[in-house]
């Protein structure tokens, strides 16, 4: 049922978003007095789920889930049409319009998708404001449980300050900012010191499997999640959901500080200070020869170490106008780091590569119970990254046929009808190429 759940939002929003980036195109050309043969959700190689002509234009959905396209008449598009091109030119014709019109048309798809995900993330900034853990609110430093934080130099309490000298607000940003950044500065016990982030950091941070817990944790109280049936304990006063503060009188504030406090009391009763609710209580526990009470530790919710003063959330309320600026500055920020990503993905040394995933990546990012902000969230970064991606200097994608209009505006050379069409062939081979990569890694994660 959940995959169910995911592959639903994932073909709605795909829809959506391929079938508004084909009407960026459709609405100049129709503008310009171009004909549109096609407007297709999908690929039809050889037949079609659903279609039906209106007007001169045939409207219809394809059985190939790999995107969709308009096919405008006299233009080398996905369809390689030679035959229509070998026939003289048409008024109605792409070929026949000025290269500025050309260039409106080409750039129209990109254009929706990126004036769509600025919307949606001022809407969802209107509707719903932000909340987050900031950074800053981490007085007492992180909580390191993984080795590859270990690794980067990273020790329990230390507080991260800046990532390429840039302040961090939000705490669930920092894996981020590490993947893109290439430095950072912490402070430890009141010094500050600066490190580097090694070139290889995303290679590591992939083979850790898709298995793998966060990177970093912001330190938890050690909350009482499970009590053993073996544990010495079981019998006890102690509770589920009992916060311990307390041990023989040595305050802990921390999980990852009661194992060096248990350590002093091996095989010893002791006197423990519990948090229940709003009580405190004291009970005796037993620890055992190891150094171990036998509980399972809790990690409870961010709301609920704000209401015990552990942290402080922000939560950002917009208005109209004030969402403006926010949604604007979320697709701005979105789009850099994507940027930033790509460009590691093209260096192998990083490893990125490993990283690039296909369309069980793509599903995999939206939740398995639906959430109309989660699913809009991730409508809007992929409307982004569509974008994006289409503007591309890759022949058969936008920013091919840009490329191309651009230099005979620039030169008044129009490139030929052979160049294009074998240009065109070369960038289907090039995405077909990086298709089949990309959804290899899919497949081998899947079972790795």
């Amino acid at each position: 049922m959940e995959i169910l759940i995911k592959a639903s939002q994932f073909i709605l929003s795909l829809s959506l978003l391929i079938v508004l980036h084909e009407l960026g195109h459709f609405i100049p050309a129709k503008l310009f007095k171009t004909r549109v043969e096609k407007f297709y959700l999908f690929f039809d190689y050889k037949f079609s789920l659903i279609k039906k002509k209106v007007g001169e234009t045939v409207y219809g959905i394809g059985w190939i889930p790999l995107g969709g396209y308009v096919k405008i008449s006299g233009m080398i598009d996905e369809s390689m049409d030679k035959e229509q091109l070998q026939q003289p030119v048409q008024p109605w014709e792409f070929r026949a319009k000025p290269a500025w019109q050309r260039l409106i048309i080409m750039l129209g798809g990109v254009f929706v998708n990126f004036v769509l995900g600025i919307f949606i993330y001022i809407m969802l900034m209107w509707a719903y404001g932000e909340q987050y853990l900031p950074n800053e609110s981490l007085k007492d430093g992180v909580w390191v449980q993984d080795s590859l934080a270990s690794n980067l130099g990273l020790e329990t309490g230390d507080r991260i300050l800046t990532v390429d000298g840039n302040k961090v607000e939000k705490f669930s940003a920092l894996t981020l900012e590490f993947i893109n950044g290439s430095n950072y500065q912490i402070e430890r016990n009141g010094e500050v010191i600066e490190k580097e982030i090694p070139t290889n950091f995303i290679s590591q941070l992939m083979d850790r499997g898709k298995d793998a817990g966060p990177l970093l944790y912001p330190r938890y109280p050690f909350t009482i999640g499970q009590i053993s049936k073996d544990s010495p304990n079981f019998n006890s006063q102690l509770k589920v959901k009992d916060i311990i503060i307390s041990v023989n009188g040595n305050k802990i504030d921390y999980y990852d500080e009661a194992e060096a406090v248990l350590a002093n009391y091996k095989g010893e009763k002791v006197s423990a200070t519990v948090l229940r609710g709003n009580e405190t209580k004291t009970i005796d526990l037993q620890v055992t020869n190891e150094g171990k009470i036998g509980v399972v530790f809790s990690i409870i919710s961010f709301k609920d170490l704000e209401k015990l003063g552990y942290y402080t959330l922000a939560n950002k309320e917009y208005s109209f106008l004030e969402s403006i600026p926010a949604g604007w500055n979320k697709s701005w920020k979105t789009l850099t780091d994507y940027v930033k990503q790509l460009k590691k993905i093209f260096n192998p040394s990083t490893g990125a590569y490993k990283g690039l995933g296909g369309f069980i990546s793509i599903g995999s990012i939206f939740p398995d119970e639906w959430s109309a902000q989660s699913f809009w969230n991730i409508t809007a970064f992929l409307s982004i990254m569509l974008g994006f991606m289409n503007l591309l200097p890759i022949p058969a994608l936008d920013g091919g046929h840009v490329v191309f209009t651009l230099w005979e505006m620039i030169t008044g050379k129009k490139p030929g009808d052979k160049f294009l069409e074998y240009a065109q062939v070369t960038g289907f081979i090039i995405l077909i190429a990086l298709l089949l990569f990309a959804n290899g890694n899919d497949i081998f994660r899947l079972f790795n």
